[in-house]
């Protein structure tokens, strides 16, 4: 449960400003945190921070590691500020666009500066520095195994690792000794970009602490099937013989699609997990609770009962409900976490028994503010009036409209109707932001979360991701001239206002 009551703001570390094509874990991060303590803003949410990869598009719910940091998030800034760069090489990236992200530029751009990082790193006798050597050991029970397959997956390019070579796609332990020597070098360097990672990271967790503000990180409950979780723990996950998936993820079909959602990722081996002490599941939220001070667990039903697809559906129409032994999971996650900071996204649909385990733990949900204005709404979970105070309200999330594009672009002259009604009185475009705001903010809810694209009141071309667009997903970026005297006084008025500073 969240104990102060607060607010805070929805921002991806890639949407900062940057001269290098995507947001990064440099200075305009600490000046974003700045900027949260003068708004008298507590909290900041952000997206996973996992490796993001071009053929899933970039989305951050579509990662080859449960474990890794994104190393398109390393600041070249602090790299130069470490000696590990030279000014030079810094201004000779090329004329970045401020915004969008420019993902495929970004990544080439980097890639050349952690190459020359890398070997100054090894050439000074850094790789045997205790802070290096102490990170390695810390992080050895999943990093070894990713740099492994990052290295493994740069020899062998093409294809997932169930197409690797039997040896290593079995990880036979003589063959995997003898491609680790072989691969001593590129291991190293993914070594090295993950200690890059997350000194960056916590050094900005750390800054962050002293503002006051406390970390919302997200952690999407599956993994995807070429990855380095399913290619080192087979046995968890429901896969063949032939490390093939025999069921995988998705949601059966409802109002919104009547083929349901297939999305592919494999599912767990629960049985298994529950013989080891669900050890992997212990681990990933321990790591996760080190880099963030909250997480919000994305599909969180999974633990308590989840869609299964049988592999080579087309669609998810065939799949069943299964049931998760979440009684016994949670009762281990609380002897392990006794204050367990958890957030379920649950988005105001809880089932009988999802609400039942969510009750009994004080696992608080959300509730996006946009959902309350259909004909539902004296009813409607997602109404002000119906907030639990347990709850983390937000105007929407990253998979939503901003205020401005739904009132513009999405909201019936009903659903219009219903919400001048539930104000008391009409608002116009420019204004609506900031009257669903006030609704948010004035409500029992503990915690309450604006996407920066709401408290900055922007329109449809803004969003951070429709679901099911194939393209200009997550490359939204903000302006540092957006943030101005006036927004931060507008915003630290109403946060004292209702008693959220």
């Amino acid at each position: 449960m969240i104990k102060q009551r607060g607010s805070g703001i929805l921002l991806h570390v890639t949407s900062l400003p940057s001269p290098y094509g995507i947001g990064d874990l440099g200075g305009e991060a600490y000046r974003f945190a700045d900027f949260l303590a003068e708004a008298g803003q507590s909290f900041w949410e952000v997206l996973p921070l996992s490796p993001t990869l071009a053929i899933h598009r970039h989305s951050p719910y579509s990662s080859y590691s449960a474990f890794a940091g994104n190393p398109l998030l390393i600041s070249p800034e602090f790299l130069c500020r470490d000696g590990l760069l030279t000014l030079t090489e810094l201004e000779e990236a090329p004329c970045f666009s401020s915004d969008p992200v420019d993902y495929e530029q970004a990544a080439a751009f980097k890639e050349r500066l952690f190459g020359l990082a890398f070997e100054r790193f090894r050439s000074r006798g850094r790789v045997r520095s205790g802070r290096w050597t102490d990170f390695c050991e810390e992080q050895a029970f999943w990093l070894d195994d990713h740099a492994l397959f990052a290295a493994l997956k740069r020899e062998f390019p093409y294809g997932t690792w169930q197409t690797w070579p039997p040896e290593l796609r079995d990880r036979k332990p003589a063959s995997l000794k003898k491609i680790r020597k072989k691969l001593a070098l590129p291991i190293a360097r993914e070594k090295f970009l993950q200690y890059l990672f997350f000194r960056q990271w916590l050094s900005l967790k750390e800054y962050c602490r002293r503002k006051r503000i406390h970390l919302i990180g997200d952690l999407p409950i599956y993994v995807a099937y070429d990855s380095a979780d399913v290619w080192a723990h087979p046995e968890l996950f429901k896969l063949s013989e032939e490390k093939k998936p025999l069921a995988v993820s998705g949601v059966p079909p409802d109002l919104f699609s009547r083929t349901g959602q297939l999305w592919g990722n494999p599912v767990y081996r629960w049985d298994i997990l529950k013989e080891t002490g669900y050890f992997w599941w212990m681990n990933r939220l321990r790591q996760g609770f080190q880099c963030c001070d909250f997480l919000r667990i994305d599909h969180f039903r999974g633990f308590i009962s989840y869609w299964e697809v049988p592999a080579g559906e087309k669609t998810a129409v065939n799949g069943q409900w299964k049931k998760a032994p979440a009684e016994d999971f949670f009762r281990q996650l609380f002897k392990t976490f006794p204050c367990l900071p958890i957030i379920a996204e649950d988005l105001g649909a809880t089932s009988a028994d999802m609400r039942e385990i969510m009750n009994r733990y004080e696992i608080p949900g959300m509730r996006p503010v946009l959902f309350a204005f259909d004909d539902s709404l004296p009813d409607n979970p997602c109404a002000p009036h119906n907030f639990p105070q347990n709850t983390i309200a937000y105007t929407g999330t990253h998979d939503l409209n901003t205020v401005r594009g739904w009132f513009s672009r999405e909201a019936t002259r009903q659903d219009k109707k219903r919400l001048f009604r539930y104000l008391g009185h009409g608002v116009t475009v420019s204004q609506v932001h900031w009257a669903v705001i006030r609704l948010a903010m004035m409500s029992v809810a503990q915690l309450v979360i604006f996407p920066l694209q709401d408290i900055l009141g922007l329109d449809e071309k803004a969003r951070m991701n429709l679901p099911g667009r194939l393209g200009g997903n997550w490359q939204w970026r903000f302006l540092p001239e957006s943030l101005t005297p006036e927004i931060i006084q507008r915003l630290r008025e109403m946060t004292e206002l209702y008693g959220r500073l």
